[in-house]
């Protein structure tokens, strides 16, 4: 919470719930840190001055670099001592200043932002109904645009990549069968079909002439007895 201001205690919770959805909401690419209310949970430095952001986004790959912040509005706190105090403090830690106003408080917030000359990568609205939110981007700087589009560009190349390399190894897979394959036609061809060629010998051919002889007898014996 601002030193500078101090809301009635029922904005003070709604802007503490928006802090707390807020974090589940960028935990989901960032480490964050939060700073609700009263609490001093984590500090950054601009200059010499030690600030508390609502929330702290850090990266979660590599050295823990603090990669933009988030500042939430309630209709009490979009003023121009707030914003000289808090948004054109953050945005000189040179990383992305969001901030999340009231509906009823946008124009106020842009307004305040163009005057003041303070660069604000993104502006969101909330609206708080029962146990559900609701956040809508009213703004966002070209800067902001320009990054977002090249690390959306950036991950679809880095992931197609991977489907290639693993589209080779059904090849390799491939030639196994055709290696199993070769196996039963070679046990095929050491097999010895002489041996099975055996009943194909002129054995039933013997016969017919066996009994040709006998016929022949026959003739001789009948001859004879004539």
């Amino acid at each position: 919470m601002s030193p500078i201001l101090t809301r009635p205690v029922r904005e003070q919770l709604d802007h503490d719930r928006v802090v707390r959805l807020l974090q589940a909401r960028y935990k989901r690419k960032h480490d964050v840190v939060i700073n609700p209310g009263s609490e001093q949970n984590q500090s950054v430095t601009v200059g010499a001055l030690a600030v508390h952001p609502d929330l702290l986004l850090y990266g979660t790959a590599g050295g823990r670099k603090l990669q933009g912040t988030v500042e939430v509005e309630t209709g009490e706190s979009v003023n121009h001592l707030e914003a000289l105090a808090e948004w054109g403090v953050f945005s000189k830690l040179r990383v992305p200043l969001h901030i999340y106003v009231p509906t009823a408080s946008v124009e106020s917030a842009l307004r305040l932002c163009t005057a003041l000359q303070i660069p604000v990568a993104e502006v969101w609205t909330f609206h708080l109904t029962f146990d559900q939110a609701r956040f809508t981007m009213v703004h966002r700087s070209p800067e902001a645009a320009r990054a977002l589009a090249r690390s959306a560009s950036a991950k679809p190349e880095a992931r197609a990549a991977k489907p290639v390399a693993k589209a080779a190894k059904p090849v390799a897979k491939a030639a196994k069968p055709a290696a199993k394959a070769a196996k039963p036609a070679a046990k095929a061809a050491a097999r010895k079909p002489v041996a099975k060629a055996k009943p194909v010998k002129s054995k039933p051919a013997a016969k017919p002439r066996a009994k040709g002889k006998v016929a022949a007898k026959k003739g001789t014996k009948s001859s004879k007895r004539r």
